[in-house]
């Protein structure tokens, strides 16, 4: 049976691809920014070692420090990778019981059924952590003193 025979199916290799890119577009910023943030942290002593003392360069150097990880909390890229990749992989292992109609499959009235409400519980569990990550990040940012 293909995707186009199964919408439950469909649904799942949908979400499968959706997760992965989601993951792997959140391990590349993640990665990227911490590559600025040390690279910047490691060359403004070595620049101040060997003289330079432009104080508005260094300053703008160190300020991208502080500016790249409010992005990073901000967006949470580093907990969304994670998040995304072990759905993503909560996904492909599903599929592959489905398709082997081994697990729960093997002894279902109705496999097909019982994937789409597997495929459901999966994705709606990674949403209300999604939400309740935002909840937090949002309630973190709002107990802090303003300046």
């Amino acid at each position: 049976m293909t995707a186009a025979d199964n919408p439950a199916l469909g649904r799942l290799e949908d979400q499968i691809d959706w997760y992965g890119r989601k993951s792997r577009y959140s391990q590349r910023a993640f990665k990227l920014l911490k590559m600025w943030t040390i690279a910047i942290a490691a060359l403004v002593p070595v620049l101040v070692g060997f003289g330079f003392n432009d104080v508005r360069i260094m300053a703008a150097l160190t300020a991208s420090i502080a500016v790249i990880e409010g992005v990073q909390q901000l967006n949470q890229y580093h907990a969304n990778w994670i998040a995304y990749r072990s759905t993503c992989e909560s996904l492909k292992h599903e599929k592959y019981l489905y398709l082997s109609g081994a697990g729960p499959y093997a002894s279902a009235p109705n496999p097909v059924v019982l994937l789409a409400e597997r495929i459901e519980g999966t994705v709606s569990q990674e949403h209300a952590k999604w939400i309740s990550g935002q909840e937090q990040s949002t309630k973190a940012g709002a107990d802090k003193p303003a300046s």
